[in-house]
């Protein structure tokens, strides 16, 4: 059958609906991102420089199972101003119609042009998922938005500029000075919440000379919940110690966005061994650390190479709508054009106005 978080990303309930009118209400209350004069200046020759925002023009989104994808692109894209070319996967094919088929009724009711959202219907051969990736000229950005192969295949195939939304292999590190209390809330909210989502944690970490004290009520806590634990010696040491099943890790477990009830965990020496773990097998996203040294927090703050870094708090509040932007294109984890959660503003760009009296050079 298919698999749960699957089920749970596909899933438009009541509620779910009801979350995304919200968030496209948001987006409408918010300011326009476009003609804001973001610097100017007089030149000594008189001439007036301004740097005004503006859209990036059109703004193609190729995504897997998430309808309120759909939506969201739609919305973020009017906001800024641009036209949007959207592509869904085959499992919400049905939803991302429907969901298409009210923005450009919407958009004709306010006298705009509805071909200014425009769905590509999946099909077996892809087809359209390459003219897309190879439409220079007419698209001007594509933002992939799914697992780790759809980003790969769009980042190593095409030839329009890419924004790298972000898979998320998500650590939660328990530094020596973790509160306990703190910790398993944490952990288990990062991990359980939601697991299929890309801000859940896959990775724990943990201060080897803590983890007796620190990964028992952890480890029991997320057992309950039925996750799958793998992780070092010493992590299995401690989890059999108090009668939890954890099977042994691999080399690629480290690096492995499991989008389920599943976690890595693994012992490290101190602070900096645990910037370097989340730096090598960290995918950029979301990052956390669990302590109540301010000193520590502050290396794993500055430390990690990441989108979102959190001291003594989820990895979940990695999200568009949670950070105030009403809503999400992507989680970029790279660094140009636009680092982490996506709102209207990351989809302008800009350019400079000058105005003069006749001057030359």
């Amino acid at each position: 059958g298919m698999p749960a978080p699957l089920q749970d990303r596909l899933l438009l309930d009541g509620a779910r609906l009801g979350s995304i009118a919200s968030s496209l209400r948001e987006i409408a209350r918010q300011d326009d991102p476009v003609g804001r004069v973001t610097g100017g200046r007089t030149l000594s020759s008189g001439v007036r420089v301004e740097q005004l925002s503006v859209p990036l023009g059109v703004v193609a989104v190729i995504y897997e199972a998430r309808p309120n994808v759909t939506a969201d692109a739609f919305a973020l894209c009017l906001r800024s101003g641009n036209a949007c070319v959207l592509k869904g996967g085959s499992a919400a094919q049905d939803s991302c119609e429907a969901i298409v088929d009210c923005c450009r009724d919407a958009l004709a009711e306010a006298g705009l042009p509805a071909d200014a959202a425009q769905y590509v219907p999946d099909d077996a051969s892809h087809s359209e998922t390459t003219a897309l990736l190879r439409a220079n000229g007419l698209v001007d950005v594509l933002v992939p938005r799914g697992g780790a192969s759809l980003i790969r295949h769009c980042v190593e195939c095409a030839t329009v500029p890419v924004i790298e939304t972000g898979t998320g292999n998500c650590h939660v590190y328990l530094h020596e000075d973790a509160d306990v209390e703190k910790a398993v809330d944490i952990v288990v909210n990062a991990k359980c919440s939601r697991p299929g989502v890309c801000n859940a944690a896959e990775s724990l970490l943990v201060d080897a000379c803590a983890a007796r004290r620190l990964l028992p009520p952890v480890l029991a806590a997320l057992s309950e919940r039925g996750v799958e634990l793998v992780g070092d010696a010493l992590a299995r040491e401690v989890a059999s110690g108090v009668g939890v099943s954890m099977g042994e890790a691999a080399e690629s477990d480290w690096g492995r966005e499991y989008l389920d009830l599943k976690m890595s965990v693994a012992c490290v020496d101190g602070v900096e061994a645990a910037i370097a773990h989340v730096n090598r097998y960290g995918t950029g996203h979301s990052e956390a650390i669990v302590s109540e040294s301010y000193a520590a927090c502050e290396a794993f703050l500055a430390g990690v190479d990441a989108a979102a870094v959190y001291a003594n708090a989820s990895t979940r509040f990695t999200d568009g709508g949670v950070f105030g932007l009403g809503g999400e294109i992507g989680i970029s984890t790279q660094k140009l054009h636009a680092r982490g959660p996506m709102g209207a503003e990351a989809l302008t760009t800009t350019k400079y106005v000058l105005r003069g009296d006749g001057q030359t050079r």
